[in-house]
């Protein structure tokens, strides 16, 4: 008992240390974009990640079995559709109404689990899912909230990053980690080259500069094969409820290095969301009773 415990609080921290890369890579991400469509971003991120993974584990790929190759393309399906959705929902809507309904999935997820798989949800858990959702309104809403074509696109986003969660602690202790992750980063790179040719102009004649291929390093090492494989890995030891809680992290992680990086500030009210999300964090390991 006491050694499933440490391997769950290990799991949680180790996912948090995912949260806070990829908000730390949030600006620079931002930065890029700008001059460089998301699809052929997504496009360049995955591939050299794909490329990483099967260099440093060549020999545990090149042996996949059927089963982990299909569940790492549907895990990849899952995660492009959120891109995807994600993406779209921006060009409708402000983003800080797409990032509060993308956070939705923290209260998806339990609610999915239990419909999907039967899952049991303690109450702690549950009730830090709904104060992570209050954190996340007051951290990044700034503007009223509507239900239009791009809120109902970032709703899509929301469900398939839930979807995301799920799947993953459902694949990680079955499947391997490796040829999941490979087989996901595969299925992610070949879509957004799909969507970059078919919607972008620039997906093969993009700009190498310093600033393109900074971004690309870091988020591919970081953000990417770092960040997957930690998730992949560590949700068969936690459950896909406190992930998703974990995960509303990024957003702090974000403001924190905007703050320091470029001296963002932020607003009471979202210091107070802040706090929220953190609590919320540190509430969902309170087990009051064995279950």
């Amino acid at each position: 008992m006491i050694k499933s415990k440490l391997l769950e609080y290990r799991a949680d921290l180790l996912l948090l240390s995912v949260a806070i890369a990829w908000g730390a890579t949030f600006l620079m991400v931002q930065d890029v974009i700008k001059n460089v469509g998301v699809y052929s971003f997504l496009f360049w991120r995955f591939l050299l990640s794909t490329i990483l993974i099967y260099i440093i584990f060549s020999n545990k790929i090149k042996s996949f079995d059927k089963s982990s190759a299909v569940n790492g393309m549907i895990l990849g399906l899952f995660l492009f559709a959120g891109f995807a959705t994600q993406t779209f929902g921006l060009a409708y809507t402000k983003s800080s109404i797409v990032a509060f309904i993308t956070g939705l999935n923290v209260i998806i997820v339990p609610f999915a689990s239990y419909i999907i798989f039967k899952g049991h949800v303690r109450k702690m858990v549950f009730i830090s899912s709904i104060i992570a959702l209050m954190g996340l309104y007051f951290l990044t809403m700034s503007a009223e909230l509507s239900l239009g074509f791009g809120e109902a696109l970032s709703f899509i986003c929301a469900f398939m990053f839930a979807l995301h969660i799920l799947f993953t602690g459902r694949f990680s202790g079955k499947n391997d980690v490796f040829v999941l992750v490979f087989f996901q980063f595969l299925t992610v790179t070949i879509l957004s080259m799909i969507f970059s040719i078919s919607l972008e102009d620039i997906t093969f004649n993009v700009n190498f500069d310093y600033t393109f291929i900074k971004a690309i390093l870091v988020t591919a090492v970081f953000a990417t094969v770092y960040a997957f494989m930690i998730q992949t890995y560590m949700q068969q030891y936690t459950t896909p409820t406190k992930t998703a809680i974990i995960f509303t992290m990024e957003p702090v992680s974000a403001a924190i290095f905007g703050y320091f990086m470029i001296n963002e500030i932020l607003t009471p009210m979202q210091m107070f969301g802040a706090v929220l999300i953190i609590s919320a964090t540190l509430i969902a390991e309170i087990n009051f009773k064995k279950t």
